[in-house]
């Protein structure tokens, strides 16, 4: 059973990539993907190539600012990572069938690799997901970002159809993360439900038609399909996240 006392075991991989280049390279990952989307989409083919090449040389550059071998790799690995997580959403929400210069700058990143360096990178890619505590700084900020852009998503739409339709594959996101990661999966939960209430309050979204729906039945989603236990766990916590923010809003009370 979940609890909020659970303590999230400490990262070993903090060792090679600290906390705050961790959630570099999920801001990293985002931005790129968000370049090559665009590139993908919008621009012809010599463009969108030269674009891919001008990226590949900026997040090189930056996976190889790390102090050592390890930590270039780890490095590399977190931004391939985070893009293709990026891409796998983006393809599944928007069924897509695919994106060319998603595919060509993860290809190119890894081209320059001799045989060391490949096995050092395959070796700390697939140590990303081998536990949950590992790179959890890099897979919060990560997650964040995607959830919130998807119920962006969702409730900009005008369609009825697709906003429930991305609201559902968000909610499919999040029940999946709470099985996978039984310790900080809630958590990651309860977190897109506390920003999501949080940017509805800061920016009046979804009062009212189809974000409103949309929103409405993400969250119903999430009390019916989670485990009460779980459900409640990640309804006290958002709550207590909202209500913290509101304080916040308000400012130190004025004794008089």
């Amino acid at each position: 059973m979940p609890s909020s006392q659970t303590p999230l075991p400490s990262d070993p991989l903090a060792a090679l990539v600290d906390g705050e280049a961790q959630r570099r390279a999920a801001h990293l990952a985002q931005e790129a993907f968000a370049r090559v989307f665009r590139l993908s989409v919008a621009e012809p083919d010599d463009v969108r190539r030269r674009g891919v090449e001008q990226l590949r040389g900026e997040l090189a550059e930056w996976a190889g600012q790390a102090a050592d071998d390890e930590a270039r790799a780890l490095r590399l690995a977190l931004l391939l990572a985070g893009m293709d997580q990026w891409g796998l959403a983006w393809t599944q929400a928007f069924e897509l069938v695919a994106i060319p210069g998603l595919t060509e700058l993860i290809g190119a990143l890894r081209t320059g690799l001799d045989a060391q360096a490949e096995a050092r990178f395959l070796r700390h890619f697939e140590s990303i997901g081998a536990a949950e505590q590992n790179v959890i700084d890099f897979k919060v900020e990560l997650r964040r970002a995607l959830h919130l852009a998807l119920w962006h998503s969702s409730i900009a739409t005008e369609s009825r159809e697709e906003a429930l339709r991305l609201s559902s594959r968000l909610g499919g996101m999040l029940l999946a993360l709470a099985r996978e990661m039984p310790i900080a999966g809630w958590r990651l939960v309860a977190d897109a439900v506390a920003f999501i209430q949080i940017r509805c309050l800061a920016d009046s979204l979804a009062v009212e038609g189809i974000g409103q729906e949309a929103t409405q039945a993400l969250f119903a989603a999430l009390a019916r399909e989670l485990p009460k236990d779980v459900s409640d766990l990640v309804m006290a916590h958002a709550t207590r996240a909202v209500i913290a923010w509101q304080h916040a809003q308000r400012g130190p009370e004025q004794v008089h």
